[in-house]
């Protein structure tokens, strides 16, 4: 059995990333010997798509299952598709999630996506053509608005939803998660520094 995850990097160690569809690597992992494949996301800049080219290329790998932050509508139906189960509202490290997923405990399958289309790149960001009238996005339509991560404050009770307690204790283990991320990626750049000179 294999599963993947959205990562940040390409280690265990890296936070899980939040964008199903953009994240910058999978990483296909045996959660038995936990060793682990680093795949680059080729279509984390593709203006439309990403989601369900994302979801072909995590298909291709055989995988049971997708842990990941979110996932949309496309990139859902087309893992479900090719019989991947969906795994959202992952955070903390790629082997801490892994772990919890092998162990059966915390994690259930989304019965659903949990963010709205065209959510990635180019959310939010108008094509010019509302000519200042408030009409955002392509041909005045509306666009989806900011990303905000599940359990967001303001997006209402629902199913998988966290109580308010729940949801502190994510967001604190969430910032300390990119606290140690950002201690790594401060370390690598002062040793690539530190060799250019």
């Amino acid at each position: 059995m294999k599963i993947a995850v959205s990562s940040s990097s390409p280690d265990l160690e890296s936070p899980v990333d939040p964008r199903f569809g953009r994240c910058p690597y999978y990483l296909i992992i045996d959660p038995e010997t936990m060793e682990f494949e680093a795949v680059e996301n080729p279509h984390i800049g593709a203006s439309s798509g990403a989601g369900i080219q994302a979801a072909q290329l995590v298909a291709q790998k055989n995988v049971e299952a997708i842990l990941t932050g979110s996932c949309g509508p496309n990139a859902f139906q087309a893992l479900k598709a090719a019989g991947v189960k969906v795994i959202v509202g992952v955070t903390g490290t790629v082997s801490e999630a892994v772990r919890k997923y092998a162990s059966g405990g915390e994690f259930r399958e989304a019965g659903g996506p949990d963010v709205p289309a065209h959510h990635g790149m180019g959310a939010g960001a108008g094509t010019g053509r509302g000519r200042g009238r408030g009409m955002a996005g392509s041909q005045g339509r509306e666009s989806p608005g900011p990303f905000f991560p599940p359990n967001w404050p303001g997006q209402g009770p629902g199913p998988g939803r966290m109580s308010p307690v729940e949801e502190l204790e994510g967001l604190k283990k969430q910032a300390k998660d990119l606290r140690r991320h950002m201690d790594r990626v401060s370390e690598r750049i002062a040793a690539l520094e530190k060799k250019r000179k």
